[in-house]
């Protein structure tokens, strides 16, 4: 059966479907037409993603600076092309945020949310241009394809497929709203939440929220799809270590350099406390069949009592860095920052951490201990960022029908609730009580999943058509009468 068959295989069996897929059918109709073209108005939406990724990698919205009113006007074109009205909001000169919403019933509605800027491109490492939206040997390339941009542009297909549903009959049970914003890269301040909190009418009576963070992979005969719950949260710290400055030809006990030097050494050779929590250790078992190696195999079965082991520990920290950091809080020693003149010993020194605390950690108690393990009077330590923590629940409709369309779609699926190292703009949205899941269609080989804030970034052309399709045939089963 051919990809296409497969597509209307599906969309024939629902009626919730009819309505997009007849341009002329009336209301209810059980009937499924074709336009004047001979190509379904399904299946046009799916085949159009890969031009429009295209075309939307070529917007250059690098942050920084992000310039992301680009993007926002990119939307804001084809949007004006189908009719629906849209709103944007600059945070700050340049940094565009646009909505826009599809009416519907009285239900909570649902948000597909996507960030606009994409992270630099250095062309000394890629082998195409990064912003030239090629479509070569079956791939879309470009920086943005796999973050956001392509996850992106299959929200909009849906979003503007349901809009057509909607033109030709179909009821809503639900708002939808399509959000995308700016500087989800840089921590969402001019973003998703300056939106929340300078704009919260766009998600007043909004329940549900997706977004990124999850991912869809093959193990064996099944198909895994991650869906993100939860993620560690960042707390940002900057060290500043001050002393006595001089000439370089004359070195002295204490320098600021020195201190930062030492201080940085001791928090490398630190390791926080390790423990599983229940999202984490939900997350494990949905793995361990998986495991190739016996030892992670029968780890992962149960993470909580595996942990208490510091020879699985190291071993786990050694094979997989991303696993083990799920099991405790980590920091990276990212930056460093000293004279601007080799002869010169500076008055001052900085060091910059990345820090990722499990969800219930406390952030005061945390930074405590970073404190203790710095254990220098002359350095002082501030917070340069952190979110507060929050947990969607794996459960109620959207789940539900999250793990029907797997089922359907995917060959022996399984839905497993996911935990991220890293963050999304999704707290901002879990902060409201919106249940936000960060989820991914499109099952991406490992050989490709590397081009994620890497070189030569690149989406399957058909993995971007089925994860359109995917998402599309979501929201028609969530969201139509």
């Amino acid at each position: 059966m051919t990809f296409s068959e497969q597509v209307f295989s599906v969309l024939r069996i629902t009626c919730l479907v009819v309505a997009l897929t007849s341009l002329t059918a009336a209301p209810g109709s059980a009937a499924a037409a074709a336009d004047t073209s001979g190509t379904s108005v399904t299946q046009a939406f799916i085949d159009a993603a890969p031009d429009r990724l295209a075309a939307y990698i070529k917007v250059d919205t690098t942050n920084p600076p992000g310039n992301e009113v680009r993007g926002a006007e990119f939307f804001a074109t084809i949007f004006e092309a189908a009719g629906i009205e849209y709103e944007i909001a600059e945070s700050a000169p340049g940094r565009g945020n646009i909505w826009a919403r599809i009416q519907g019933g009285r239900q909570p509605g649902i948000v597909l949310l996507n960030h606009i800027d994409v992270v630099p491109a250095d062309p000394r490492h890629w082998s195409v241009d990064a912003f030239a939206g090629l479509i070569k040997d079956g791939y879309v390339w470009g920086r943005g394809a796999l973050d956001m941009k392509g996850t992106a542009i299959a929200q909009l297909q849906a979003f503007l497929a349901l809009h057509q549903a909607v033109e030709n009959g179909a009821k809503l049970s639900r708002d939808v709203v399509f959000v995308a914003t700016a500087d989800e890269e840089a921590g969402g301040a001019f973003g998703a939440g300056w939106l929340a909190k300078n704009r919260p009418e766009i998600f007043a009576g909004a329940g549900f929220l997706l977004n990124e963070g999850g991912s869809a992979n093959t193990a064996g005969d099944d198909t895994l799809i991650m869906v993100e719950v939860t993620q560690k949260v960042p707390v940002w710290v900057r060290l500043v270590a001050t002393d006595q400055p001089g000439h370089g030809s004359a070195p002295t006990q204490t320098t600021a350099v020195t201190r930062i030097l030492r201080a940085g050494a001791r928090l490398a050779d630190s390791r926080f406390p390790v423990r599983a929590i229940p999202a984490v250790a939900e997350l494990f078992a949905g793995l361990a069949p998986y495991q190739v190696d016996p030892q992670l195999r029968a780890g992962f079965a149960d993470i909580g009592e595996a942990i208490k082991d510091d020879l699985f520990v190291r071993y786990l920290e050694a094979v997989s860095p991303f696993q083990h950091a799920l099991v405790r809080n980590t920091c990276s020693l990212t930056t460093l920052e000293g004279s601007s003149k080799i002869n010169v010993i500076p008055p001052q020194a900085a060091l910059e951490l990345d820090c990722r605390i499990l969800p219930d950690q406390n952030e005061a108690e945390f930074l405590a201990q970073i404190e203790a393990i710095v254990n220098d009077p002359q350095i002082e330590i501030s917070k340069i960022m952190s979110f507060s923590p929050a947990v969607s629940p794996a459960s109620g409709k959207l789940w539900s029908q999250i793990e029907k369309l797997a089922q359907r779609r995917y060959k022996n699926a399984r839905v497993i609730p996911s935990v991220s190292t890293g963050f999304t703009d999704s707290h901002f949205f879990r902060d409201m009580g919106i249940t936000s899941y960060g989820l991914g269609f499109f099952v991406i080989p490992a050989e490709d999943f590397r081009g994620v804030h890497g070189n030569d970034e690149r989406l399957g052309v058909e993995n971007l058509k089925q994860g359109t399709a995917a998402m599309l045939e979501l929201l028609y089963d969530f969201t139509v009468r």
